[in-house]
């Protein structure tokens, strides 16, 4: 079972986070609401959670949208079985008790989540497709990773499928199966063969997409203008596509897929049929 679209009548987060000044949270945000299960389509810029003395997060404005669709008072429980980077876009689930919420954890950390990536690369590699194997570590005192030798301190294993889609706006598109979850691991392996994720100037990529909005759509291109100098180094051109789990009462299958953003300038259902080959 595939699920692409809104399930429920939508209240926007935008209406009830307004603290949030993005727009794409004003619609298509909302993935699925089944029972306790929740999807979301995270919009690349906004943190999974925040920090102390941070600003809005997306799991802060999800319960605030939760308080107001059920008339809650009080706190909001939210499970948070996984998490994206700030700088990505795309499908998140997040459970709404903590029976459910162990449930989905489990199937995570057993890694019987399938999860599957987009990303623009800024050249395109030797191979159409193939595994890539790395062995990474978070550096001290840095929010980044690195490769190194397997027989490093902190070393940990890092391992993706992927396959080159097409060409798009001078850029590689492919799509990548995440076996592992590394801090940042598409990012790193793919800079550290020199085809670093377009936008990722973290791990040696070059800006991607002015400030002005170029290339984007008229709502992600007055984001642009309001997030100023931010804009850049708050998004980059990788998208977490769909998320493949059990549902945690019923245990059928379901695949839940989200729509690139806006600003990509590349619609979804085009991928495979007019995109030139590489």
């Amino acid at each position: 079972m595939t699920r692409t679209d809104n399930a429920v009548d939508e209240v926007s987060l935008a209406q009830v986070a307004p603290d949030i000044d993005q727009p794409e949270l004003a619609s298509g945000w909302l993935l699925l609401e089944d029972g306790p299960l929740l999807a979301v389509n995270k919009p690349a810029g906004l943190l999974t959670e925040g920090v102390p003395g941070g600003g809005g997060t997306l799991v802060g404005a999800v319960k605030d949208w939760l308080r107001e669709r059920y008339q809650k008072a009080g706190n909001v429980y939210l499970g948070i079985p996984h998490r994206l980077d700030g700088p990505t876009s795309g499908v998140i689930v997040f459970t709404r008790n903590s029976k459910t919420a162990a449930r989905v954890a489990e199937q995570f950390e057993k890694r019987q989540v399938s999860k599957v990536y987009w990303a623009l690369l800024e050249r395109t590699p030797d191979a159409g497709s193939g595994l890539l194997v790395d062995w990474l570590r978070k550096v001290p005192e840095e929010a980044r990773s690195e490769v190194c030798d397997p027989n490093a301190e902190r070393a940990k294993e890092a391992r993706l499928d992927y396959r080159v889609l097409g060409s798009f706006d001078g850029k590689c598109l492919v799509e990548v199966h995440l076996l592992t979850g590394r801090m940042h691991q598409i990012r790193v392996q793919f800079a550290s063969r020199g085809c670093p994720v377009a936008g990722d100037v973290k791990y040696g990529g070059c800006p991607w997409r002015s400030e002005s909005g170029g290339g984007a759509g008229d709502g992600e291109a007055a984001a642009f203008e309001r997030l100023g100098s931010i804009a850049e180094p708050a998004r980059i051109a990788l998208h977490a596509r769909s998320l493949t789990l059990k549902h945690p009462i019923r245990y059928d299958e379901l695949t839940i897929e989200a729509p690139l953003p806006e600003y990509w300038g590349l619609r979804s259902e085009d991928v495979g049929s007019d995109l030139p080959p590489i």
